[in-house]
């Protein structure tokens, strides 16, 4: 089953404290970074990731473009979010795809769900990432980790026999 993960992006950096600290000195900058944390998010999980943000002020931004795998979405004028978040679940839903939509939109939640997706709140999405950025530390250290007597352990028997016999002297 394919699964698919739909992200209200200025939601999540609203309710995420590194990224809601980031966007009071550089709002640009704190999209960049949810970008990558999601990125990593999709690569680690196999889900593909759909990243949603508000233009609705901006006039002429909508549209859409790749950036790390990620699609990012910028609404219409006069077209908000949540209006183009309900649109791609309508869009993508299908009896081979699981949706989940990422916000803290309580609102914006049930009616996702009341269209066939599934709730993900941003706290539990942060959670889930903070717990992969775990697992790829821990993986990473035990392949850099140099095993203990590495050299030891290569060596065949025979091999193993004979130093210890020149070691000692014999």
């Amino acid at each position: 089953m394919k699964q698919v993960v739909i992200v209200d992006g200025y939601n999540i950096i609203g309710a995420w404290p590194e990224l809601n600290k980031l966007k009071d000195v550089s709002l640009e900058d704190a999209r960049d970074r949810l970008i990558d944390m999601l990125a990593d998010y999709q690569a680690y999980k196999g889900n593909k990731v759909y990243l949603v943000f508000d233009a609705y002020r901006v006039p002429g931004l909508g549209g859409k473009y790749r950036q790390r795998k990620i699609e990012v979405l910028y609404t219409r004028e006069k077209e908000t979010a949540d209006e183009r978040i309900e649109r791609l679940v309508a869009d993508l839903r299908g009896r081979r795809v699981q949706i989940h939509v990422a916000t803290s939109d309580s609102v914006e939640q049930h009616v996702t769900f009341g269209q066939g997706a599934l709730r993900l709140p941003a706290r539990e999405l942060l959670f889930s990432i903070n717990e992969i950025r775990k697992e790829i530390r821990v993986k990473i250290q035990e392949t850099t980790a140099p095993a203990k007597n590495s050299l030891d352990s290569k060596l065949s028997d025979e091999l193993r026999e004979k130093f210890e016999k020149w070691r000692r002297g014999l």
